[in-house]
């Protein structure tokens, strides 16, 4: 069966609902990637969208007010997780509970019911998981590419 993102399982490669870098989901991610491509080991399906504007690592930049070819150059220069996100973080914004919340939130629902859901259906069907009702969103589909099951939905208070 065909991938629904295109992006093939990775060793090392975190998965967007991780948070363990800053707080934030996405970022330990886009820095694993940014760190392959510099090492020459970023997979050709993960290519297609590096960096885009459009997609997470260029939404969470754009959340975060920094370019991503100045995180890009900051990886480049070395250090842990967390001396780069500091980085990001003086350089830009450094969220509050509050938006860290609101970014969170926001890329954990990307793909339901926004300017990406036709997209992902259109990819969920031709990956032949068109008859999937619990992936409905862009992290749903990237942790079901790489082999993992998304997460069960939370349960209505």
């Amino acid at each position: 069966m065909a991938s629904i993102c295109g992006m093939p399982r990775t060793e090392g490669l975190r998965s967007p609902y991780d948070k363990t870098t800053g707080g934030l989901h996405h970022l330990g991610r886009m820095l694993d990637k940014i760190r392959m491509r510099q090492a020459g080991r970023l997979p050709e399906d993960l290519r297609e969208n590096y960096g885009l504007g459009l997609g997470l690592d260029g939404q969470l930049c754009g959340f975060l007010g920094v370019e991503f070819k100045d995180v890009e150059a900051r990886v480049t220069q070395g250090g842990t997780d967390a001396e780069i996100t500091e980085w990001i973080f003086a350089s830009g914004l450094r969220p509050s509970k509050m938006q860290a919340l609101i970014w969170n939130e926001h890329s954990r629902k990307l793909g339901w019911n926004d300017f990406v859901t036709k997209y992902l259906a259109r990819s969920k069907e031709a990956a032949g998981h068109g008859h999937r009702t619990d992936i409905v969103t862009s992290l749903d589909a990237i942790v079901l590419d790489e082999g993992h099951e998304p997460p069960r939905p939370r349960p209505a208070a």
